[in-house]
């Protein structure tokens, strides 16, 4: 019998690479678990391979790929096999709710947050991109469909701030040069990593674009990087220490 997908993308035949390419930046996470503030248990809806996760708490981790839930490191807890709109504990179970760059995965992320915010009694934290700010990234006029598909999937900033608490602060977050978690604006400064194939296909969007378009956006930018004509236009960034871009931290209070 084949399964259902539980969101948008097939990780139990795309997410294998996952653990290689999209691992935990160390910066990032110390904005995310500083607005954990004194929690002891965590839930992490969505959870992947664990990226972002907690490791001095208690982490209830979620995850209904089973391609991303081999791929946890040992000393990571095992995730659960379940989806974000069905979690299986009770009202309050837990001190504290994150969701890492996955809500836009969600088949219905609406139901997804009012699941995690049913199941937290303190902060939910959900890190995630703003669809109004993916044009400040210059992939934008390389891979105008690549953002296209972004902004179709990612819910709206007021959206998940509604879900997640009566009220709620956003945080810009920047994007450190050397960036070791590889969604599409951690290379900002780092242009040629879009030309290799094992990068973008732990970028889930370029799923959403046709493989021929793919392959035109991609020679373009060889073509320019071979040029200088990228460096001419953006190679001011190759130096800039941080991007701020479209990647937010939604943190809800109940």
């Amino acid at each position: 019998m084949t399964r259902a997908l539980a969101g948008d993308v097939d990780y139990d035949t795309n997410g294998h690479g996952y653990a290689r390419r999209r691992r935990t930046d160390f910066r990032i996470a110390a904005i995310v678990h500083a607005a954990l503030g004194d929690a002891r248990s965590v839930i992490n809806v969505g959870a992947g391979a664990g990226s972002y996760e907690p490791a001095d708490r208690y982490v209830a981790a979620i995850e209904p790929s089973a391609a991303m839930r081999a791929q946890r490191p040992p000393a990571n807890v095992p995730a659960i096999d379940a989806v974000a709109e069905r979690l299986p504990f009770d009202d309050d179970a837990f001190d504290a709710g994150m969701a890492m760059v996955t809500v836009h995965q969600w088949s219905d992320s609406l139901r997804g947050l009012a699941e995690l915010r049913r199941v937290s009694r303190g902060p939910v934290l959900v890190l995630t991109f703003d669809g109004d700010a993916l044009d400040r990234f210059w992939l934008a006029g390389y891979a105008p469909e690549l953002i296209a598909a972004e902004r179709r999937r990612y819910p709206a900033i007021s959206t998940v701030r509604a879900a997640v608490g009566t009220t709620s602060q956003v945080t810009e977050i920047p994007i450190p040069i050397d960036c070791v978690d590889g969604f599409t604006e951690a290379f900002y400064a780092r242009p040629e990593q879009f030309l290799d194939p094992e990068v973008r296909a732990a970028q889930s969007a370029w799923g959403f674009v046709e493989p021929e378009t793919i392959e035109r956006r991609v020679a373009r930018l060889g073509d320019d990087l071979e040029s200088g004509a990228w460096d001419s236009r953006y190679g001011h960034l190759r130096t800039q220490p941080e991007f701020t871009g479209s990647m937010r931290l939604i943190v809800g209070q109940p």
